[in-house]
């Protein structure tokens, strides 16, 4: 059980990532937005299984990791959740919809930044906590802990105002090119984490 509810979960994150990534490129907002709620869960639940495989004194990592893991799923799930309900369903002010409306790059896309800067955090913590004993295993250890640098650039992206030419709900291309890009880094961390799951103990 130890090792099939993470390597279930890393399953979910490689189909999540992926399907992903040909909403983005079919430009299917609603399909990106649902199917960005079964990332967190799976990656929660593959972290888990990596925080269950630490060593004692790699235990401090692996906490925080999944600590970031945990504030990165609440504010993942209130975005999206908006807008696949009140932003979908409509009924919205002018105002309320500038501020939830995540195409309109006001609070809600804000705050997934600041998920995803937090679920880097937790990547860069969990690949300290692993001990890496193949090359497979090398390879996740090290994607997962490159990936922490997007923690800068989306913790401090939306103070600079970069994105206020969002607010007519245009989709950027090289935002989604960037997105897609991503997803590209991502996926390999995913398939990885499947396969060191899938290794049998001993």
């Amino acid at each position: 059980m130890n090792r099939m509810i993470p390597r279930i979960g890393s399953a979910i994150v490689t189909a999540a990532v992926f399907l992903f990534a040909i909403c983005l490129i079919v430009d299917f907002p609603f399909g990106s937005y649902f199917v960005c709620m079964f990332l967190p869960i799976g990656y929660i639940m593959m972290a888990a299984g990596l925080r269950h495989e630490s060593h004692e004194d790699r235990c401090v990592a692996a906490d925080t990791g999944m600590a970031f893991a945990v504030i990165y799923a609440v504010l993942i799930f209130l975005v999206y959740f908006a807008q696949t309900t009140s932003v979908r369903l409509g009924g919205l002010s002018e105002q309320a919809q500038s501020i939830l409306d995540f195409q309109r790059g006001g609070l809600m896309f804000n705050y997934d930044l600041l998920g995803y800067g937090m679920m880097a955090l937790s990547t860069f913590f969990m690949a300290l906590s692993i001990q890496a004993e193949s090359k497979a295993d090398r390879w996740m250890k090290a994607l997962m802990a490159i990936h922490g640098v997007f923690f800068f650039g989306c913790f401090i992206m939306p103070m600079t105002g970069m994105f206020a030419s969002m607010s007519d709900g245009k989709t950027s291309i090289g935002g989604t090119v960037a997105l897609v890009a991503w997803c590209a880094y991502f996926l390999p961390i995913g398939v990885l984490a499947y396969r060191h799951f899938g290794k049998e103990d001993g």
